[in-house]
């Protein structure tokens, strides 16, 4: 890897890092349905300015319908769990669950699409399922009421990532291909359009929300132009570079960034079995994602 494959790593990983910071001030200000719907529509608009600017041709080739669905699957659901998890967890641990990406993917590979696991992974999944134990048990006696539910929202949200890799395999890859930043376009209007009803129920039926917070408006705008827009094009440009495997390893660099930020910002801090669940974790995430040395049984 070169040098500027390193910086984009880093700043991939710190600038998704400070999304689950952005989540955490949005989020109990406004709600996680307005969170995640404004994350989602800025998201919207910065890919659009991107491909107004370097004059991309809209041609989905009949993939468009998939790729709403898919828009839906792998940032409607998950941007509102992970909203919802920042009304109830501190930032690291959002990020630390989100780093089980690789683990439920894992999962729902073998038991619903046929994809054959090797011991090695079989020892990952197990590792993470206790890790996230851990961190469940075990965590920060201040959030203890409400932890279960905090981390089951970050669960379904990596269930909707794992889905959503296969199925972006089956339904786009598989299928000719198409190009990252119009799929990134197209699956942030299936996204807007999931979320739209959400949020036009929780305006008229929700409680009154004070819109007038200038650290709401400066996070939501930075979810979607920074963590959104801006992230996907350093993730595809990674990909193109180096290759999907190595920019996996932002998975391990994301956690260690958002609690960073947490607490420079909110003052957050960590409990010693947060630190002991999250090593776990992070080691049931490598044993996952590394090459293989043996042949599948």
């Amino acid at each position: 890897m070169r040098a500027i494959d390193y910086l984009r790593l880093l700043s991939l990983a710190a600038i998704w890092g400070a999304s689950f910071l952005f989540m955490r001030i949005a989020s109990p200000a406004i709600g996680p349905i307005n969170t995640a719907f404004f994350r989602v529509f800025f998201g919207l608009i910065g890919l659009a300015i991107i491909i107004l600017v370097i004059r991309k041709t809209l041609e989905f080739r009949g993939k468009l319908g998939k790729i709403l669905m898919l828009g839906a699957i792998n940032s409607g659901i998950p941007f509102l769990m992970y909203s919802i998890a920042a009304t109830l967890l501190p930032a690291g641990y959002s990020a630390i669950l989100n780093a089980t990406t690789p683990l439920t993917g894992a999962m729902i590979g073998f038991f619903i699409f046929s994809e054959r696991l090797t011991i090695k992974k079989w020892l990952g999944v197990t590792l993470g399922i206790i890790g996230i134990t851990v961190i469940t048990t075990v965590g920060d006696s201040n959030i203890v009421g409400n932890i279960y539910i905090g981390v089951a929202a970050c669960i379904i949200a990596t269930i909707g990532y794992g889905f959503a890799g296969f199925l972006t395999r089956k339904w786009i890859t598989q299928q000719g291909g198409l190009d990252s930043t119009l799929v990134a376009f197209g699956s942030q209007i299936g996204a807007t359009a999931f979320l739209t009803p959400f949020l036009l129920w929780n305006i008229s039926s929700g409680p009154s929300i004070d819109w007038l917070q200038g650290d709401v408006w400066i996070s939501l705008l930075a979810l979607g132009f920074l963590c959104t827009s801006l992230a996907y094009i350093l993730y595809f440009r990674l990909v193109a570079d180096i290759g999907p495997l190595r920019s996996l390893t932002v998975t391990f660099l994301v956690p260690p960034f958002a609690v960073l930020w947490g607490y420079l910002v909110l003052d957050e801090t960590i409990s010693s079995g947060f630190l002991v669940g999250s090593l776990i974790v992070l080691l049931s995430v490598w044993l996952i994602v590394s090459p293989d040395t043996q042949k599948t049984a």
